[in-house]
C-alpha cells in the first residue's frame, strides 16, 4: 500500500496545502508553551511605591528605581526658597488618611507648575493636617514589611507601574478588570445604583469558556460592575475564609482567581487592605496567607500571583506621572468642573508578581510595546490575561489595547523553580492601639455601604443610603455589608433553582419584601 506521505511530497500542490493547514491549525510556540494556567490577583489599598518599597533599593535590590535619600518637597511650591521636608524611613501606623482625590493628586503631582514635578505632596498634606506633611514623606523600612521584602528578593517587582487615573480608589479599581471607569473620577451614587455598565475581563473569560472566581471577606466590590450581578455569575463568589485555602489545597482554583481583602477594621478581625488607618502588618499577614496556600497547592507550578495597589493614597513618590500620549479608554470625560479627559496616569504604585517561573530578584521597568508610549498600569492586567489565555474577545477599551503586558515575566525559565520558600516570615504588628470599630467610615467604606444598599434594595428608601451610611460606625457597616452580600448571593442561587433566566440581575429588596425580585 502506498505511503500517503510519499504521495503528498511527490505532488507540490498537495504538499503546499498540507503545509498551510499545519501552519493554520498549529498554535504558536509561545501559546503552546504558556506555563501559567491560574492567575491570582490581589489589589490592596492606597500606598505609593516609594512609601512601601522605595527603601528596598539600598538593602534588598540596588536595581530598583527607589529612594536615594535626596528626595524632598517644599512646604510651598509657590514660594522660591521655601523650607523643604525630605523623604525618610521609619513609616509606621498612619492616621489620618492623606488626600487622594483628583484635585489633591493634581496638586501633589504638578505643584504650581504645568508638568509633573512630584513636588506638591507636602503642600497638599498641610491643607489636611500639620503633622501629615511628614507622614506622606516617609517610607517603610524593609524589616517592617518582611513579606514584601522576601517576595521582592525571591520573585519580581515592577518599579514603573502606575495607577490608571490620578484619583481615588473606586475609579482605579474599575480599571483593573475593565480598563475604564466609564467616566468616573470619584464616587458616583447614581452610577453605583445602576451598576457600572462596561464589559469586564470576567465577561471575556466567560465567553471563552474559562472559569473565574472571586474570594471575598466582607463583600465583593466587583459587584460595582452591573454585569457581575447577573445570575449566571452568582456561583463565582466565594467566602475567602471558607473556600480559598480549601480550593488551593484541592487544586480547584479557577483560571482567574480574585481575592478581596477585609475593608472594615474590627477588634479581633482587623482590616487587611492596607488602607489608612489600617495596620499594614495585617495586609502583610494576608499576603503571607495567600502565598503559602498557593505554594502548597498542586497548582503552584502553573500559577502567577499579582499583588498591586489601587492608587497611591496621597503618599509621596518621586517618579514623574506619565501625562502624554495616554489614550482615553472609551471617549468618556469626567464631570465638571475638571472635565478630566483620562489622558494621563496616576502615581506609581507597588506591584509584585510571584511564580516559580520567575527568576529570583527580577526588576521590571518599562514594557516592550505594544506602542512606544505604553506603560504598565492597571489595564495591563486584563490586557495580559487576554494574551496569556489567548482570548478571542476584542480588547475591552483603547486603554488595555495600549497598556504594556507582562507575560514575559514568566517567559525566561525553561522549567519551574524548586527553591521557592514554602513559608514566609512572621509579621509583627505596627500599631499598639485597638481597631476603631466605633469610629466613622472612610469614603471607600461609605461607598461599599451604598453598594450593599443596592444589593439589599434599601437604595429605594429616600433616607438611604447617604444619610444612614454617614451615621454608621465601622462595626455597624461591617455587619450590614456582610449580611447584604450573603443574602444577595443566597437569593441568586435560590433563583437559579427556581429556573430564573441566567441573564437576569438579582435585586434583593429585603427591606421591602421577603421575596427577591429580578431585573432584566
Amino acid at each position: 500500500m502506498e505511503d500517503p506521505r510519499r504521495r503528498i511530497r511527490s505532488q507540490p500542490s498537495l504538499f503546499l496545502a498540507a503545509l498551510v493547514l499545519f501552519l493554520v491549525f498549529t498554535p504558536p510556540a509561545s501559546a503552546a508553551q504558556q506555563p501559567i494556567k491560574t492567575i491570582v490577583v490581589l489589589v490592596m489599598e492606597n500606598r505609593s511605591f516609594d512609601h512601601m518599597l522605595g527603601w528596598m533599593k539600598k538593602s534588598v535590590n540596588p536595581l530598583l528605581n527607589g529612594i536615594t535619600g535626596k528626595e524632598c518637597n517644599p512646604i510651598s511650591t509657590k514660594t522660591p526658597g521655601s523650607q523643604s521636608i525630605c523623604f525618610t524611613d521609619g513609616a509606621e501606623f498612619v492616621d489620618p488618611d492623606p488626600g487622594h482625590s483628583l484635585e489633591a493628586v493634581q496638586q501633589q503631582v504638578f505643584g504650581s507648575g504645568h508638568i509633573p514635578s512630584m513636588t506638591g505632596f507636602v503642600e497638599q498634606a498641610l491643607t489636611i493636617s500639620p503633622n501629615l506633611s511628614e507622614t506622606v514623606m516617609r517610607g517603610f523600612n524593609p524589616e517592617s514589611i518582611p513579606i514584601y521584602t522576601s517576595l521582592v528578593s525571591e520573585f519580581a517587582v515592577f518599579d514603573r507601574w502606575f495607577s490608571s487615573i490620578p484619583g481615588p480608589t473606586q475609579p482605579n479599581r474599575l480599571f483593573v478588570y475593565s480598563a475604564t471607569s466609564h467616566g468616573s473620577t470619584s464616587h458616583v451614587k447614581k452610577q453605583l445604583a445602576h451598576g457600572y455598565p462596561q464589559k469586564t475581563i470576567f465577561d471575556s473569560l466567560h465567553e471563552n469558556g474559562i472559569d473565574f472566581g472571586i474570594y471575598f471577606q466582607n463583600i465583593p466590590t466587583t459587584l460595582f460592575y452591573r454585569n457581575l450581578r447577573k445570575l449566571k455569575y452568582v456561583f463565582k463568589f466565594h467566602q475567602f475564609d471558607l473556600k480559598f485555602k480549601r480550593h488551593a489545597r484541592e487544586g480547584k482554583l479557577p483560571s482567574l482567581t480574585v481575592i478581596e481583602p477585609r475593608y472594615y477594621d474590627l477588634k479581633g478581625s482587623p482590616a487587611n487592605d492596607d488602607h489608612p488607618s489600617h495596620d499594614v502588618a495585617a495586609g502583610q499577614k494576608l499576603v503571607k496567607e495567600v502565598y503559602e496556600a498557593l505554594r502548597s497547592s498542586p497548582q503552584w507550578n502553573e500559577t502567577l500571583l499579582i499583588i498591586t495597589y489601587d492608587e497611591h493614597g496621597g503618599f509621596f513618590d518621586h517618579v514623574s506621572t506619565p501625562y502624554m500620549n495616554i489614550p482615553n479608554p472609551d471617549g468618556n470625560t469626567g464631570p465638571a468642573p475638571d472635565f478630566f479627559k483620562f489622558d494621563r496616569l496616576g502615581v506609581r504604585v507597588p506591584t509584585i508578581m510571584v511564580s516559580p517561573w520567575i527568576k529570583k530578584g527580577t526588576v521590571i521597568s518599562s514594557p516592550k510595546g505594544p506602542t512606544p508610549s505604553s506603560e504598565f498600569e492597571h489595564s495591563s492586567i486584563p490586557a495580559t490575561i487576554k494574551k496569556m489565555f489567548n482570548l478571542s474577545s476584542n480588547f475591552l477599551t483603547h486603554r488595555d489595547a495600549w497598556a504594556g503586558t507582562f507575560e514575559q515575566v514568566v517567559g525566561e525559565l525553561t522549567s519551574p523553580r524548586t527553591d521557592c520558600p514554602e513559608l514566609l516570615p512572621e509579621v509583627a504588628s505596627l500599631r499598639n492601639t485597638e481597631a476603631k470599630e466605633d469610629g466613622g467610615l472612610s469614603e471607600f467604606q461609605g461607598e461599599i455601604v451604598q453598594l450593599a444598599a443596592v444589593l439589599n434594595g434599601d437604595h429605594f428608601l429616600s433616607s438611604f443610603p447617604d444619610e444612614m451610611s454617614k451615621k454608621m460606625s465601622v462595626k455597624e457597616a461591617h455587619k450590614y455589608v456582610k449580611g447584604a452580600a450573603s443574602r444577595f448571593i443566597r437569593a441568586g442561587k435560590e433563583a437559579i433553582k427556581l429556573g430564573a433566566h441566567e441573564s437576569a440581575i438579582v435585586d434583593m429588596r429585603s427591606s421591602l419584601t421577603t421575596r427577591p425580585l429580578f431585573q432584566p
